[in-house]
């Protein structure tokens, strides 16, 4: 028996775009990506900063991720970095283009080798400083309260995951390890212990001693996997605390 095709819609389908919050450190800061949108009264947030992102393209991306993955090598130039979803929002007056609903993912990215491109449909792409944009920035559409989601989610999983080892090049040490954890936190972190419990949470494999200006140059290591991350049975003291 043939199959019946599917009755035509009969109500309008809102909006669907997949925006990418992707974070670096830059000058031992934390820093996250941003477009600058074309500067024309026809375009929505005209001359605004914006996360990148867009429209989803039913003919080359299978689904959010492949969305993601592939707005994230366009302004990047990064084909695989630590990828994870961070949640969705939908809404009829995010957008005054009409009622839309955005997927929304973050990356984490090291910031060496990085080719910044600001593709198409933007008139600018720039690294920005995670705490300035916090305090005062207002961005395109709804993406200063995304860009607060993301930041509160990378430093709350920061606690007790392996996470900033993603926004290293390998192979890294130990103590440029731990500085990466202080700064995405944005504070210090206890050295007693640091050591013991990175290397018995069994994510790192060493590489051999790195070049260094210290008497005993120190061990490198990279990532057994850099795709997950691996969790912590517990949260990362204050120094001192």
């Amino acid at each position: 028996m043939a199959s019946k095709k599917h009755a035509s819609l009969d109500f309008p389908l809102p909006f669907t775009t997949v925006d990418v919050v992707i974070f670096t450190v830059l000058d031992e800061r934390l820093k996250v990506l941003l477009v600058k949108r074309p500067d024309d009264s026809r375009e929505p947030c005209p001359g605004a900063w914006a996360l990148p992102g867009g429209f989803v393209d039913i003919a080359r991306d299978e689904d959010l991720e492949a969305c993601a993955r592939r707005k994230l090598t366009e302004k990047t130039g990064v084909a695989s970095p630590y990828l994870e979803q961070l949640g969705s929002w939908g809404s009829a007056t995010r957008d005054p283009r009409g009622w839309s609903a955005t997927h929304v993912y973050f990356a984490l990215i090291p910031s060496q080798g990085v080719a910044l491109s600001k593709g198409a449909n933007a008139a600018d792409v720039a690294w920005f400083d995670v705490e300035t944009l916090s305090r005062k920035s207002r961005l395109a559409f709804d993406h200063s309260d995304l860009l607060r989601a993301a930041v509160d989610r990378l430093r709350s999983k920061v606690e007790y995951t392996s996470l900033p080892a993603f926004l290293l090049p390998e192979p890294f040490t130990l103590p440029q390890l731990q500085r990466m954890y202080e700064i995405v936190l944005g504070r210090p972190v206890d050295k007693s212990g640091f050591r013991t419990r990175m290397l018995s949470a069994d994510f790192l494999e060493e590489v051999g001693v790195v070049e260094s200006d210290s008497n005993r140059p120190p061990m490198g290591y990279r990532l057994k996997d850099r795709e997950k991350a691996v969790f912590f049975p517990r949260t990362f003291s204050p120094r001192g605390g």
